[in-house]
C-alpha cells in the first residue's frame, strides 16, 4: 500500500457538476468524499450512518424541520443518523463528507440525484 497525499482544490478542480460526490479517500469503512452543492437538495435522512460535512469553501444551509444552521467554510457539522435534513446553498460551495461507505447521499428516498455507484478522483 502506497501512502498519497490529496490535494483538495486539484480535485475539486476535476469537475463542475452539483450534488454527485466524487471519493477521493478510505479509511476504517469510512470513505472521504468531495462534493459540489448549489440551491436545495432533498429532504431525506439516514437511518444506520452519521455524517460530517465540511465546507472547504463558500457556506451553505443545513434545513432541518425545526430550524437551520449556517455552515461557513472551516466549520463543519454532523447530521447524525435519523435526522432528517436538507442541504441548501444560494451559490456553489465545496463540500468535504465523511460517512460510512454505505450511505447513500439521497438516504431514505430515491431521485434523480441518487448515486449508486460514485466515482473515484
Amino acid at each position: 500500500m502506497s501512502l498519497q497525499k490529496v490535494n483538495l482544490a486539484e480535485k475539486f478542480a476535476l469537475f463542475s457538476d452539483h450534488w454527485n460526490p466524487r471519493v477521493v479517500g478510505e479509511l476504517n469503512g469510512q470513505q472521504v468524499k468531495l462534493v459540489k452543492l448549489k440551491g436545495p437538495f432533498d429532504w431525506h435522512h439516514h437511518d444506520h450512518e452519521d455524517e460530517l460535512f465540511l465546507v472547504v469553501r463558500g457556506s451553505f444551509r443545513m434545513e432541518l424541520r425545526d430550524g437551520a444552521i449556517d455552515i461557513r467554510e472551516g466549520e463543519f457539522i454532523v447530521v447524525p443518523r435519523g435526522v432528517e435534513h436538507r442541504p441548501v446553498a444560494d451559490e456553489e460551495v465545496q463540500v468535504l463528507l465523511f460517512e460510512p461507505a454505505s450511505t447513500l447521499n439521497t438516504g431514505n428516498v430515491r431521485t434523480e440525484r441518487t448515486r449508486d455507484a460514485l466515482e473515484r478522483l
